[in-house]
């Protein structure tokens, strides 16, 4: 078998602007279990799109974006659904800036052998494939952008910034969520940046500028993140998955905190995951258990225990042609709050 009979199939992102979802979220409203909570979930996204005073957050993590999800986030932007992103450095960089440079993933199987992807240079998400070589290209452009900057820290809302002024010139594909991001003025925050393709470009370009290279401060990243909530005050938070993009968006509440500024508690909140509750871990941290920290409200909120993909294109559709939403919500355009501090 060769590389080219694997990278066949390419990942279809689901458009959804192209179909009605409606009556089934509706009809699923009255009924139990996953399917009431993920209709409840949109009910409290609806919400926080209807007040004109909030400012959405969209946490990112896991492999949604590669899975066939990009476009629904690129929409999600456009629209002014969303006004801020707080992802892991992979859904950023390894899934949408490497799609934007003209490179795809493909449809694969988790039953292959994984030794032989190795001997291909395939790398593998469950059953989606990438091709490692093109990755690498990725990484050089990370390298390239860094190399063409004034040596001095960057929040990785900065930098990423910089990526989306880069893919004005060099993109291949037009709607990428870097790109779209950087035109819409949203800013997007990667606290764990370097823990992606990232990272490698980074590393080269310090390997290459011993003396005089750039560094990413995760610190500016939290401060940043930190002063748009004092002054947003009301904000919501859509997250899918958990680890670090959850806790990150939802620490920003105890950080005005100790800051001197109390504000108030993420008033709309909503977690779509597949983690177990039962370990502890950030990812399955119930909603509630975050009350207990002072990071969220538990007026609105709502667990969705399913897999991303199942439930996203259905719940931002819904929200997307019920857009009464849209005559009075406007587009805080948060980057350029944070350009002129």
């Amino acid at each position: 078998m060769e590389k080219k009979d694997l990278l066949k199939d390419i990942i279809k992102h689901i458009d959804i602007k192209s179909f009605d979802t409606r009556q089934v979220v509706d009809a699923m409203r009255e009924m139990s279990f996953t399917s009431r909570d993920m209709a409840v979930a949109t009910d409290i996204f609806m919400m926080a799109l209807r007040d004109k005073k909030c400012t959405n957050i969209l946490t990112l993590a896991g492999s949604t974006s590669a899975g066939g999800c990009m476009q629904v986030y690129v929409d999600m932007v456009k629209e002014g659904m969303i006004d801020v992103i707080v992802s892991t450095g992979a859904s950023i960089v390894d899934m949408d800036f490497f799609e934007a440079l003209g490179f795809k993933h493909y449809k694969g199987s988790q039953f292959v052998d994984d030794n032989l992807l190795r001997s291909l240079y395939i790398d593998r998400i469950y059953d989606t494939y990438i091709d490692e070589e093109e990755l690498q290209k990725c990484d050089s452009a990370i390298c390239e952008i860094a190399n063409a900057l004034p040596p001095k820290p960057y929040s990785s809302r900065e930098f990423i910034r910089e990526m989306g002024r880069y893919l004005t010139i060099h993109s291949v594909k037009k709607d990428s969520l870097v790109q779209a991001c950087f035109e819409n003025n949203v800013p997007i925050f990667c606290p764990a940046f370097t823990d992606s393709s990232a990272g490698f470009g980074l590393v080269k370009h310090q390997f290459e500028n011993p003396n005089n290279h750039l560094t990413i401060d995760s610190i500016k990243d939290f401060y940043e993140l930190t002063k748009i909530k004092m002054e947003a005050e009301v904000t919501s938070l859509f997250m899918v998955g958990g680890g670090t993009p959850k806790n990150f968006a939802q620490d920003t509440v105890v950080c005005a905190e100790i800051l001197g500024k109390e504000v108030p508690l993420h008033k709309y909140v909503v977690q779509i995951t597949v983690a177990d509750t039962r370990d502890g871990a950030c990812s399955s941290s119930t909603l509630k258990e975050a009350a207990s920290w002072g990071k969220v409200n538990t007026a609105h909120e709502q667990m969705v225990f399913a897999e991303a993909t199942t439930v996203i294109p259905m719940m931002i559709n819904y929200a997307y042609l019920n857009c009464d939403w849209k005559e009075d919500r406007t587009k805080k355009e948060w980057t350029k709050y944070l350009d002129i501090l």
